[in-house]
């Protein structure tokens, strides 16, 4: 079976995220992480409307590993896309339908759900949809960015 990973996530900027990252703070040895303690804030401007994500750790905008969650909405579709590093993708509910690619294609995708787990190489055209909402976990090193195969389909350029 093909498994391939999101995009996901695609933040090209820590600031949208309401994660405390500091550069002068000494990182702890341990840290915890309790649902009710993740501070979801809305996905940044390089993905569709709609999503919502949390860093857990590191800041994406920086050299260095980092993760966060993304939470997907019903219907949520990120277009083909590459990353300028490797992708690590745990779905932690839902089910995301992945597929690789130049062009988005609902009949060419994997469906990972709960537990399932996706990794995309470093500049892997890949596409992700779903029919019902996902939560899902990714972890990379940073500097984060998405690009996305057709300049049309990056939020960024829509018109305001």
């Amino acid at each position: 079976m093909k498994l391939v990973a999101i995009a996901f996530l695609a933040l090209a900027s820590a600031a949208v995220f309401a994660a405390p990252v500091q550069d002068d703070v000494k990182v702890p040895d341990h840290q915890f992480i309790v649902p009710d303690d993740i501070k979801w804030g809305d996905a940044p401007p390089s993905l569709p409307p709609g999503a919502k994500a949390a860093v857990l750790e590191g800041n994406p905008a920086k050299p260095g590993p980092f993760t966060l969650r993304l939470k997907m909405p019903a219907g949520y579709k990120i277009l083909p896309h590459t990353h300028p590093a490797i992708e690590h993708v745990t779905i932690l509910s839902g089910t995301l339908n992945i597929g690789a690619g130049e062009a988005f294609d609902e009949a060419k995708t994997t469906a990972v759900g709960p537990g399932g787990y996706a990794i995309m190489q470093t500049g892997v055209k890949h596409f992700v949809w779903c029919k019902d909402e996902v939560v899902l976990q990714a972890h990379s090193v940073g500097p984060w960015g998405i690009t996305y195969v057709n300049p049309a389909d990056d939020p960024r350029n829509a018109k305001k």
